[in-house]
């Protein structure tokens, strides 16, 4: 279905507009529109692909572990073991339904985009005014806009009186950009600077105006970003990748011990039967059937933590991959800076003033930047920034200020407290007469009051229109005559303020005036910089991030030097150069590819070239983050390994379409929540290490004992029970496990290389290894020693049990000792405790005997015991010292 046109309408006149689309300034007749509405459909984003509830539930079966697991449930039924079954069942229901919750809620994203839309728009039919469904609106209508209105669909400007519309969410511009009817652009304008065209879901902040709607539906700017939406596949995290591998190879290896074994066993004349129910219970032995459970409870604990440090995680697997996070991509506005102007510097009398404070918050002072005193002329400088002006600041009752109107005269007021003036006195105090508002044609703004028995007119507006209809200017001598140098010297000063990215606006007065001829032999009185400054955590968290080998870039809709004077002040750029959309449209995706692991920060860019940023990115094997908060994030955010939307200033779009969300909209939670992530990450590979340690053991002991020809030294339900329970309580302890001191300052885990590094598999196979040699050992000694077949079973199974106890403090660091803090983990020393009292009961209850074939032990076998499950703290000690001393490559 057509939605609209390809043409570059902004490149257009008005008068060719009207030629293509064939209307007038009457707008459409109704007849016209309705057959068009046939055309070009509904003006509504719509959803070209939906996945029914059905078959997202039925696609979290296509994971490997769940397949495995649902094996091991009917094979825990056939060999009787109902409870170990219902289980294993809880624990692969529990973990579907968690992944199919996760993923229905992230279909919403187009839904809140959808919600944008504005409900009813202002038009032309038939020749007068009509009020109609904005999912009526058709190309070529006629749009007519007030200060409030939400855009309802991307329209030409035809006519426009003082415009000035809030783009935030679409471009990232943090002022409300101005509008020009008669600007004709270049093909390769981007949104931000298409100053002759409105669009869908934007609002009118300023002024009023009339223009012809160009493109409806999925056409418009927030179509294309529904359609990116639609098209971005989310990337699995690294840890669900890793899973993935685990499970296929678990599963490979159950299989292969199935067949082992009942071959093994036919050859040796044992029955096919019996050889095929051991090979099964070996097989679930492998299978660590805890450990959906263990990473799901492990990721909700992590998340409980985050929220508390103000980031709230949306997707529950992405946790981990704050972990693996190599670069963070970033949006200024409202990110990175505080979305709030703020006045930097004055200039009075010849002298610059610094102004400290950042924000609507009137707190701050001002001071001269080569000393002395303030000059006299400042007070008249603030004064007319004070009521040249409509803005108003206000407190809100949780304590923080914010701005009623403009920005710019927002800022200009709390500089004015900084110094002492209040608003609200000076404008009760010298009465508005009358005023002039800006507007684009004359880029100033004056007022009129009456001051005791005259008149005074203050005029602001751009530092070159003042300048040029100014006579003298109020300098620390008075009032002296402004020649041509002066005048040159005056605006080369306002040029360097706009260098460094300031923006700049003059203040002129004129005394005895009125209206008429308040515009002309003005007194200059000085100019303003401002800027929407930096967070004050801002620098802290950059630094941190690079400290922790995290590279920062930003990536922004706002100019060029905005973006450099930000980044800059921050530390994300130090050397390179700014990245232009107009720069990024021409590179192929190879030329992207090969830049951006150099460029730090895009400016100008459109909501597509944030995608492709992103997936260059990904394609040169970065694990990215995403921030921001606006409908053009969307799209970059939902492709990103962790998108991330500003809670507070984030739109519903962004929301949905991130993985996590900063409540507090501060840039520096980030490195909070990526602490967090990487204490997660090395959480989880420590009881996935200590997991498959384990089940190593396990194996090699059941393994051994088959191939020597020896009786079985362990049942079934003994094998469940380890898995379980034993192994369960004590891999969820390390899940919560505190994190090492020097965290935040090693590099990025590696997403390439996996869980089973080199120092993961040395502690992998010594643990199991040393465990099945001790273990085998002790049932042969046991055995031999004239002892009972379950006698000698239950000291194999108490001594399995204490060495995976011993094992579960040992693997609590790959280099740390076990001797430093031993026991700062207390849930550890808890689950410890727990199951010391149900092994002891196991072992001497008579009930639980039976249950799980074991009998009383002598003192004697217990210090045997004992003495020989503590072997493995010196084996995997020596193991660390190793690690620690670089040997081996570890």
């Amino acid at each position: 279905m057509k939605t609209g046109h390809l043409t570059c309408w902004h490149c257009l006149t008005t008068e060719d507009v009207f030629n293509k689309l064939q209307t007038t300034s009457g707008g459409l007749s109704s007849s016209e529109a309705f057959r068009l509405l046939g055309v070009y459909g509904p003006n509504r984003i719509h959803a070209e692909r939906r996945t029914s509830p059905l078959k997202l539930l039925v696609a979290q079966f296509k994971n490997v572990l769940i397949l495995t697991l649902l094996i091991a449930t009917l094979l825990s039924v056939y060999l009787g073991h109902g409870f170990e079954a219902v289980a294993i069942a809880v624990i692969v229901l529990f973990a579907v339904l968690l992944g199919f919750v996760q993923e229905f809620r992230a279909e919403k994203a187009i839904e809140a985009l959808r919600e944008m839309a504005a409900p009813l728009a202002r038009v032309m039919r038939d020749g007068k005014e009509a009020v109609i469904n904005a999912s009526e609106l058709v190309p070529g209508d006629i749009l007519l806009l007030a200060v409030g209105d939400r855009v309802a669909a991307d329209a030409r400007l035809l006519q426009a009186s003082n415009l000035r519309a809030d783009e935030a969410s679409l471009t990232g511009e943090s002022l409300p950009s101005e509008k020009d009817v008669e600007a004709v652009l270049s093909e390769d304008a981007a949104p931000g600077d298409q100053k002759n065209m409105v669009f869908a879901g934007t609002s009118i902040s300023y002024g009023r105006a009339s223009a012809v709607v160009v493109s409806t539906g999925m056409a418009t700017e927030f179509g294309r970003i529904a359609a990116m939406l639609q098209n971005v596949e989310t990337e699995k995290t690294p840890l669900q990748k890793n899973l993935d591998k685990v499970g296929s190879a678990l599963a490979g290896v159950a299989l292969l011990i199935v067949l082992v074994i009942v071959v093994f066993g036919l050859f040796r004349g044992q029955s096919f039967i019996e050889m095929l129910i051991f090979g099964i219970a070996l097989a679930v032995a492998v299978v660590p059937e805890a450990l959906p459970a263990v990473v799901t409870i492990s990721l909700a604990l992590g998340v409980q933590r985050m929220v508390k440090r103000n980031a709230l995680m949306r997707r529950l697997p992405v946790v981990e991959t704050l972990g693996s996070t190599t670069v963070i991509c970033s949006d200024k506005t409202g990110t990175l800076t505080r979305d709030e102007m703020t006045v930097r510097t004055l200039y009075s009398s010849g002298v610059f003033i610094d102004v400290n404070g950042s924000g609507y918050n009137p707190e701050g002072s001002l001071a001269v930047v080569d000393g002395g005193s303030l000059p006299e002329s400042l007070n008249e400088l603030l004064l007319a920034g004070v009521l040249c002006n409509d803005a108003r600041i206000v407190k809100s009752d949780s304590g923080f200020w914010g701005v009623a109107g403009d920005p710019t005269e927002g800022a200009l007021l709390v500089v004015a407290r900084k110094a002492g003036l209040n608003e609200l006195t000076l404008r009760q105090l010298y009465e508005r007469l009358d005023e002039r508002p800006f507007s684009s044609e004359t880029k100033k703004m004056m007022t009129l009051h009456r001051m005791g028995e005259t008149t005074k007119a203050f005029i602001k507006g751009a530092p070159e229109v003042l300048l040029a209809d100014s006579v003298a200017v109020r300098c620390s001598e008075g009032v002296k005559a402004l020649d041509d140098p002066l005048r040159a010297a005056l605006l080369a000063e306002a040029d360097n303020l706009g260098k460094r990215a300031l923006r700049v606006l003059a203040f002129a007065v004129k005394d005895g005036a009125d209206m008429s001829s308040a515009g002309d032999g003005m007194t200059f009185l000085g100019f303003a910089g401002m800027i929407d400054p930096p967070r004050a955590e801002a620098g802290d968290a950059v630094r941190q991030c690079l400290a922790a080998g995290i590279r920062p870039v930003m990536i922004t809709g706002d100019h060029p030097l905005t973006a450099e004077a930000i980044a800059r002040e921050l530390g994300i750029l130090r050397d390179g150069k700014v990245v232009t959309g107009a720069m990024l449209q021409t590179m192929s995706a190879e030329e992207l590819r090969h830049s951006v692991g150099s460029v730090s920060v895009f400016a100008r860019v459109a909501p597509e070239h944030k995608l492709r940023i992103v997936e260059a990115l990904q394609m040169n094997g970065e694990v990215v983050a995403m921030t921001g908060d606006g409908v053009n994030d969307a799209p970059a955010l939902k492709k990103a390994d962790i998108g991330i939307s500003m809670g507070l200033t984030g739109t519903d779009v962004s929301k949905e379409a991130s993985a996590m969300m900063l409540m507090d909209d501060n840039f520096a939670t980030i490195v909070a929540a990526v602490e967090e992530g990487r204490g997660i990450y090395d959480n989880i590979k420590k009881y996935l290490t200590y997991l498959l340690s384990s089940n190593i053991g396990e194996l090699g002991l059941m393994a051994g004992a088959t191939l020597m020809g020896i009786p079985l030294p362990l049942s079934a339900v003994q094998i469940l029970y380890v898995n379980l329970a034993t192994d369960g309580f004590p891999a969820l302890a390390l899940a919560v496990d505190p994190s090492e001191r020097d965290i935040m300052l090693r590099s990025p885990n590696n997403p390439k290389k996996g869980i089973f590094t080199p120092s993961v598999l040395a502690f992998m196979l010594t643990g199991g290894i040393w465990s099945t040699m001790v273990n085998l050992s002790l049932f042969l000694w046991a055995f031999a020693s004239g002892r009972t077949l379950q006698e000698s079973m239950t000291m194999t199974f108490v001594s399995l049990v204490l060495i995976q106890f011993f094992k579960a403090y040992n693997f609590r660091s790959e280099k740390v000792s076990l001797f430093v803090r031993p026991f700062a983990n207390r849930w550890l020393n808890l689950a410890i405790v727990w199951e010391l009292v149900m092994l002891i009961a196991i072992i001497n209850v008579p009930f639980l005997q039976r249950l799980f074939g074991t009998c009383l032990l002598t003192p004697e076998d217990w210090v045997i015991v004992i003495g020989s499950a503590m072997t493995v703290v010196p084996i995997i000690e020596l193991l660390k010292w190793l690690m620690r001393s670089g040997r081996f490559g570890f």
